[in-house]
């Protein structure tokens, strides 16, 4: 299947590490001209040699998901230089691990970093992007969520926050002034993937008989998921295939989740 992704523009947030790498990665095999973005210049110069190893074209920038100045800056310099931004991947966000079991032993200032560095900076950016993909009338937004984001479990501040930018991408593809300009709005809700040095790995070599128990519970397939098998996901909602896809959180999690829709 031809996805239509061929010198499409995207941008995706987080995209040096665990599933945003995978999500520029396989992007940039379909075609697409990729801009990543990080804190750390190290990350960002070796996702940059990945893709241009493979013949892909890329930019990448050492900016702040949570500085409104930083996003405005890296939209404005991909526009300048590739003249479009067809695709936005809010991949940034974090803190499923954060603050402690018990709520009331949790710094209150949790709840809103979390809720800062997931929802608000998915908003940033898609306020950032939206005048561009609306002038071009084609666009394509996913945001990273989580099955925590569609039912309930996992630490209350990360599943507040991943509820709510699952809400965010609902709601505007809900509004026909975007609808009909073509622009879809959707997320992609990850279960337990295994991403090098962090909480999973982590917890592997930490604690491998409570690993080891935990996916026989809970995961059906028998094993964890990939930042590939995720990303395979984005680029489909990423094409021109999927116009009519819009509104939708995906849960790609091997039947890891307990909701019904």
């Amino acid at each position: 299947m031809d996805l239509g992704l061929k010198d499409k523009v995207a941008i995706i947030s987080g995209g040096t590490h665990g599933i945003g790498r995978a999500i520029a990665l396989t992007l940039a095999q379909e075609g697409c001209r990729v801009a990543v973005f990080s804190r750390t210049q190290a990350r960002i110069d070796e996702t940059l040699a990945l893709i241009r190893a493979k013949g892909g074209e890329a930019m990448g920038f050492q900016a702040d998901a949570m500085s409104k100045d930083d996003m405005d800056r890296v939209v404005r310099d991909v526009a300048v230089k590739w003249h479009a931004v067809h695709i936005l991947v809010n991949n940034v966000g974090g803190g499923g691990r954060w603050g402690k079991d018990d709520v009331e032993a949790t710094d209150p200032g949790v709840w809103q970093e979390v809720y800062d560095k997931n929802t608000m900076a998915a908003v940033r950016l898609t306020m950032s992007v939206l005048p561009l993909m609306r002038r071009q009338k084609w666009g394509r937004v996913v945001t990273i969520t989580s099955i925590f984001g569609r039912e309930a479990g996992g630490r209350p501040w990360f599943t507040m926050a991943k509820a709510a930018e699952g809400a965010l991408m609902k709601t505007l593809a809900k509004k026909a002034s975007l609808a009909q300009e073509g622009i879809t709005f959707n997320s992609v809700a990850p279960g337990a993937i295994m991403i090098p040095h962090t909480g999973w790995e982590k917890s592997a070599q930490d604690n491998p008989k409570e690993t080891e128990d935990f996916i026989k519970r809970e995961l059906p397939l028998g094993r964890f998921g990939t930042p590939e098998e995720v990303a395979s996901v984005v680029a489909f909602i990423c094409s021109t295939q999927a116009a009519l896809l819009s509104g939708a959180s995906i849960p790609v999690d091997g039947g890891q989740s307990n909701s019904l829709f």
